[in-house]
């Protein structure tokens, strides 16, 4: 998570764009828009979420090895939370 104020308001910033291309695309669906237009819409909220996951995966990375570990076990788990992070954001 994103810790500092820069960097929060810059992830709270995608996800305000995030909320506006869904509620766009909700509104497309409601009206009957063409499914090209509609696939575009859903294309760009995914990009979106990916970038959002990206910034906030980073500032964990950073904030997890940024500082030395403290012994072998520490840094086992840290490397063991981080494999299951980077597993889920690529299924």
């Amino acid at each position: 998570m994103p810790h500092s104020p820069e960097e929060k308001k810059r992830v709270l910033a995608r996800v305000r764009r995030i909320q506006g291309q869904a509620e766009a695309l909700a509104r497309a669906l409601e009206g009957g828009a063409d499914c090209g237009p509609v696939l575009q819409q859903i294309a760009a909220i995914r990009g979106a979420v990916n970038g959002l996951m990206s910034e906030v995966m980073e500032a964990h990375i950073r904030e997890t090895f940024g500082q030395p570990a403290g012994d072998e076990a520490q840094r086992e788990a840290r490397v063991a939370e981080m494999t299951g992070l980077v597993r889920s954001y690529l299924k």
